[in-house]
């Protein structure tokens, strides 16, 4: 039986190692995703004929194998074989691998032909910005958002702080996150776990590789936007809150968050929808230009 280990802090050395092989197609990958999450995900590693192999557990859909990482394809067949193989031992899992993005299913699909069978895990495609667009805020389908922007700059007195560098702004960031949390309507697992994951990054945020910023008004804190540059094409941002008492808030944070720490990156991924009404229509209004797919997958 393969053995895992549970994913740690100390772990990221390690798997920035394999990681930086990685082009962030998807901010699943990211090791600040798999240590935010790795509790509620059950987010544990091994390794199989020199790949990094990463195993997560969700409620809805059990438990599954992500792509191994530094894979070669000389290496695929005998490494699903060992993890069909664990599949077939286990009685939790639907599929045997999940947050497959397309070049990989390609691989896949030219090595097992009709023996590949697999579905689009829609709820989770990952949401993929223009950072240029959402800074500049050009042209007509923008001008909802720069409408909103400018009522905020125009309407309060704001001040910005970097989260990374002021403790107290960090601390602030907790506690907005627990009234955010308790003024929700449907207060989803996720986001009680979130809570719990936000503070832990903030805790450690000189151990992980984030940028944080808080938006205060008279000396309130009305916002908070946690992010990540994984490379110079890639930025992703894990957190966002606001309070929306504030008339164009949220418009701000991303504009600002963007301008100030991704101006230098191409693309910002904005994560999920999670098939949440409100989510898909938030991040739908903000005009992605990719939907970045993904799938589950099994083989016979």
């Amino acid at each position: 039986m393969i053995e895992f280990k549970n994913i740690e802090l100390n772990d990221r050395e390690l798997f920035e190692r394999y990681l930086g092989q990685y082009s962030y197609n998807t901010y699943e990958y990211s090791f600040t995703t798999l240590y935010m999450w790795k509790e509620m995900c059950n987010v544990s590693y091994t390794f199989i004929d020199n790949s990094l192999v990463i195993r997560k557990k969700e409620a809805h859909k059990g438990e599954y194998f992500m792509p191994p990482v530094g894979i070669h394809n000389s290496s695929i067949e005998s490494i699903v074989d060992n993890l069909n193989m664990y599949k077939k031992q286990t009685t939790d899992m639907n599929y045997l691998f999940g947050d497959v993005e397309e070049a990989f299913l390609e691989k896949l699909k030219s090595i097992y032909g009709s023996r590949l069978k697999y579905t689009e895990d829609i709820n989770n495609f990952d949401y993929i910005y223009s950072v240029d667009e959402l800074i500049n805020l050009s042209g007509k389908k923008y001008h909802g958002k720069k409408n909103h922007y400018n009522k905020f700059v125009k309407t309060y007195d704001y001040e910005i702080k970097d989260i990374y560098l002021d403790e107290g702004a960090a601390c602030d960031a907790i506690d907005f996150d627990k009234k955010w949390n308790f003024n929700q309507e449907d207060l989803t697992p996720e986001l009680r776990y979130e809570l719990k994951a936000i503070k832990d990054l903030l805790i450690n945020r000189e151990k992980l590789n984030i940028e944080g910023m808080a938006v205060y008004v008279n000396g309130n804190m009305v916002g908070f936007s946690i992010g990540e540059k994984v490379n110079n094409k890639m930025g992703i941002i894990h957190v966002e809150k606001g309070d929306a008492n504030y008339d164009g808030i949220y418009a701000f944070i991303n504009r600002e968050f963007l301008k100030r720490y991704f101006s230098s990156v191409t693309y910002v991924n904005r994560e999920e929808d999670l098939g949440i009404e409100g989510l898909r229509k938030a991040k739908s209004s903000y005009n992605p230009v990719k939907l970045e797919r993904k799938y589950l997958v099994n083989i016979e």
